[in-house]
């Protein structure tokens, strides 16, 4: 806030700081009327011994973990399945057409079938619709087909 009581600032006018004095000086400095601190440069640095059983605690439990990664068995059904898909040549589905027909990039279905892909959800739930097997659950059933007929 500025206003026509303030002080004006004076350009290459450096301002009086205060200065470190103990004992005697500090007395002297006071009755004088000078400006003058009398608090250490260094004060609250604790250059003591290190707590090394916290560090090592922190080490342990802190540590970051890689993601998790998708179980090989996955990508074997997608792998099986996409083959198993034959277009009107009598060829194979290839990756990339896997890819382009669930909106996904290639390197993200080679990931999926190597075991080496992070799970994605959306993808899995696009790729189960696709190729009409489940991907997603308990291990026993990852193949096996979405929507198996109905116990009578």
């Amino acid at each position: 806030m500025s206003g026509w009581d303030d002080k004006p600032q004076i350009i290459g006018f450096k301002q009086q700081r205060p200065t470190v004095a103990k004992g005697s000086a500090l007395n002297s400095a006071q009755r004088s009327g000078l400006v003058v601190s009398s608090e250490s440069k260094g004060a609250g640095q604790n250059h003591g011994p290190a707590d090394h059983q916290r560090i090592a605690k922190l080490d342990r439990d802190d540590a970051p973990k890689p993601p998790e990664k998708i179980g090989v068995e996955v990508g074997k059904a997608v792998a099986t399945a996409r083959m198993a898909i034959k277009n009107k040549d009598g060829k194979s589905m290839t990756q990339k057409e896997l890819a382009t027909a669930v909106n996904a990039q290639p390197s993200a279905i080679t990931d999926l079938e190597a075991g080496r892909a992070v799970p994605d959800q959306q993808l899995l739930s696009k790729l189960e619709r696709k190729l009409n097997i489940k991907l997603r659950g308990a291990k026993a059933t990852i193949g096996g087909p979405l929507h198996p007929p109905k116990k009578k």
